[in-house]
């Protein structure tokens, strides 16, 4: 059995339409520019719930090589990576997009920087993006506040096509943590890393399942799985809540001694109630959101299932 080099994983999530033209890139502009690698192609579909998986067996029908997953649902986009650096066989992991936003350039130059050893991760940072405003503005506030609160080695325009080697696909796999921040394991252990700048394309086929509530989910793991700033927050608003108490409560003493009592109904206590119990409230959901996580470690549930797998016969 040939050693291959490099194993492409091409989660897939509602990709209907894009799968051949996918595959036909990867063949026809990637891999032929390279004959001195051998690639193998591995799709994991993340619950499709449109013809994606049919696809996929009609390019596997084609050829034999290419590795196919099915989840039994759908487990995220990281999951499918993860699925992936399991079944791959190549001495690097190279993670593209199946929706054809990933310049063809951009992997070329990915797979040159790697024949090249200048790093462990190769990694594509966008700098723009051919996509509407609000995708746009969201992506920015995103890794804005990964900048601040967790990564601030974080391209402002983040990154999702890297390239990693075994030693970075060793850590990755060992790390058992059941929120994974994919990006934030990328970054957190100090591996080198080279990013190539490159503005993503607009998606041609379907639409984007990347929806406002995964966005929040995510950038939540990004920040309590590797920030402890929530929590110094609400112990700094504590310890300014408690000195402020206790200056109004002497303020309150020396006026009702001066006779000037300063409440003279119920309107300010219960503006005091209403923001003080918010803020009880504010603080016991962050501790909430670190307690949950806690919790689901502790499970050690699988980050995914797997329904059907089809290998391949032989490597090309």
């Amino acid at each position: 059995m040939k050693k291959i080099d490099i194993s492409i994983i091409i989660p897939v999530f509602f990709n209907e339409g894009s799968i051949r033209s996918t595959y036909d890139v990867l063949k026809n502009e990637v891999f032929i520019k390279f004959p001195q690698l051998i690639f193998e192609i591995i799709f994991i579909d993340d619950g499709s719930g449109d013809n994606s998986f049919k696809e996929m067996c009609e390019v596997k029908s084609m050829d034999s090589s290419v590795q196919l997953i099915r989840f039994t649902r759908n487990f995220g986009q990281v999951s499918a990576f993860y699925a992936g650096y399991e079944k791959a066989k190549g001495e690097a992991c190279l993670n593209i997009a199946a929706d054809l936003q990933d310049p063809t350039d951009l992997i070329i130059n990915i797979v040159n920087s790697y024949i090249n050893r200048e790093a462990q991760i190769i990694a594509g940072k966008r700098i723009d993006r051919d996509e509407s405003f609000y995708r746009k503005k969201t992506s920015q506030m995103f890794y804005f506040f990964m900048q601040k609160l967790s990564f601030p080695k974080m391209p402002k325009g983040g990154f999702d096509v890297v390239l990693i080697d075994q030693v970075v696909k060793k850590f990755l796999l060992d790390s058992n943590d059941v929120n994974p921040f994919w990006q934030g394991q990328i970054l957190w252990p100090g591996y080198s890393i080279k990013f190539i700048p490159y503005q993503r394309k607009k998606r041609e086929i379907g639409s984007s399942k990347w929806s406002f509530s995964k966005k929040v989910k995510y950038l939540l793991d990004g920040i309590l799985n590797y920030s402890y700033t929530p929590l110094r927050f609400i112990s700094i608003i504590g310890i300014l809540t408690f000195m402020l108490g206790i200056l109004y409560a002497i303020i309150i003493t020396i006026a009702y001694f001066f006779g000037n009592t300063p409440f003279q109904g119920w309107a300010p206590l219960m503006i005091i109630v209403l923001l003080f119990s918010g803020l009880q409230l504010l603080m016991l959901g962050v501790i909430g959101e670190y307690l949950w996580r806690a919790l689901e470690q502790v499970k050690n549930r699988p980050k995914f299932i797997i329904k059907d797998e089809l290998t391949k016969k032989e490597t090309r």
